[in-house]
């Protein structure tokens, strides 16, 4: 008996199906279109499409959701499921399994019961050769009608030639080199391996002045002034700060008054002297006491006299805020600023202990600075530390000085950049692995 034709509108889905997947042009656009196209004909609770990759299933897509990056419970039974169910398949034709006709393992049937309707349609997808390429789960309260798996075997033959296709391609995107091509690849790399290089290392540095004189506080005192501002130019003599003069004054107040005492004191003691033999005695002990509080004044006079600091030569002034330094107290010899010679600048170079490599006076250094980063500073090294120092921020380093040669337009003082000190030649394998053998052997001891 014949059997009725399909509906011409059912026939037109159909092949609405088979362009889609023929338009994918990707396996995730192909998973999608095969998850959610088909719900029309289907009338499926969800659809689910796995990738066969051995003993593991990706899933590609869910119906009608955005496939989750999180590992929710559910997609964790997902991946115990799609195998137990790849396991029960016996062809490549689409298969029905019925929950009441299987008996899975404790823990698929609690997830089963759970999330899972009355059924599960099973549609494999494999290629020319027969090898599975994936799955198609359509969830069912019941089993599709007999009808239904004919008409979609032109749809299905579609979709797993579209899947292999897409496979395909993607494979010949990826290079994968013979075995000759790795064997040649790695003998290169060993053999660049060895390849001679220069040991280089960045560290920050600044433009600093390599006859740089410290003006210290000739006193005990406190700051009163600051005459300059910072990077001023001076000429010898100018005014460079002042300190406080009140409490000078004062004592030069008092011992003047003492030095007048101690006088009368004397000249009475003369006058007695003539009268009375036992003031002479007396005479010897008022002069010294006068001699003494003269001193005293000549000494604090000299002190006021040096309250005021003048520049003992030409240069820059460097040094921080003014408002740091007012009414701040010192004590003779602290540091208030230098005078720098801006006609020979240096670089001064903080390199970091974990940076360090074997460096001699005289290697070569180039200063990329952050104001020029296209005029970059050369020189060599002219000086290094051989005690490393915790800097302002609180990196040990060590200290290094080199010298600005040829143009030195650009090297003003202050100035901050990057400085590349050259070392000397070692193979590349220690170029590249020096660092982390350096932490291997810190974290083991080896």
């Amino acid at each position: 008996m014949n059997q009725p034709l399909p509906h011409p509108q059912l026939l037109l889905f159909l092949d609405a199906l088979r362009d889609r997947a023929l338009a994918a042009d990707s396996l995730n656009a192909l998973a999608f279109s095969m998850a959610n196209d088909s719900h029309s004909l289907l009338n499926f609770r969800q659809a689910l499409v796995f990738a066969d990759h051995g003993k593991r299933f990706e899933l590609l897509c869910i119906s009608g959701l955005a496939k989750p990056t999180e590992d929710s419970p559910y997609l964790v039974w997902l991946q115990r499921a799609s195998r137990w169910v790849a396991s029960q398949l016996t062809g490549n034709e689409p298969q029905w399994i019925a929950r009441s006709e299987v008996e899975p393992p404790p823990d698929i049937a609690d997830g089963w019961a759970e999330w899972w309707p009355a059924g599960v349609w099973c549609v494999p997808m494999h290629d020319a050769g027969g090898r599975r390429l994936g799955l198609l789960l359509v969830l069912l309260d019941e089993r599709p009608a007999e009808t239904l798996p004919p008409m979609m075997q032109g749809v299905i033959k579609t979709w797993a030639y579209c899947w292999d296709a897409l496979q395909r391609r993607r494979r010949r995107l990826v290079w994968r080199p013979t075995r000759r091509q790795t064997i040649g690849a790695l003998a290169l790399v060993a053999m660049l391996l060895f390849v001679p290089v220069r040991q280089t290392v960045l560290a920050p540095a600044e433009i600093v002045s390599r006859d740089a004189r410290i003006v210290s506080s000739p006193i005990d005192g406190v700051i009163e002034r600051m005459a300059v501002r910072p990077n001023q130019a001076v000429s010898v003599g100018t005014l460079l700060f002042t300190l406080d003069e009140t409490s000078l004054k004062s004592r030069v107040e008092v011992l003047s008054k003492q030095v007048a005492v101690a006088d009368a004191e004397l000249m009475a003691a003369s006058q007695r002297a003539f009268d009375n033999p036992q003031s002479k005695n007396e005479l010897t002990v008022l002069g010294s006491v006068a001699e003494q509080r003269r001193a005293e004044l000549a000494a604090v006079r000299a002190q006021l006299g040096r309250t005021q600091v003048y520049s003992p030569e030409a240069g820059v002034a460097v040094f921080s805020d003014p408002n740091d330094w007012i009414g701040k107290p010192v004590v003779t010899g602290e540091r208030i600023l230098q005078l720098a010679d801006p006609a020979k600048p240096a670089m001064l170079i903080q390199l970091a202990v974990a940076d360090a490599i074997a460096l001699e006076p005289g290697a070569d250094v180039t200063l990329y600075l952050t104001a020029y980063p296209l005029a970059p500073l050369h020189g060599k090294i002219i000086e290094t530390s051989y005690q490393a120092k915790a800097s302002e921020d609180g990196i040990v380093a060590y200290r290094l000085l080199a010298s600005v040669d040829g143009e030195r337009t650009q090297a003003r003082l202050g100035l901050h950049g990057t400085a590349k000190l050259y070392g000397k030649e070692v193979s590349l394998a220690y170029y590249l692995l020096r660092r982390p053998l350096a932490t291997v052997r810190a974290w083991t001891g080896l």
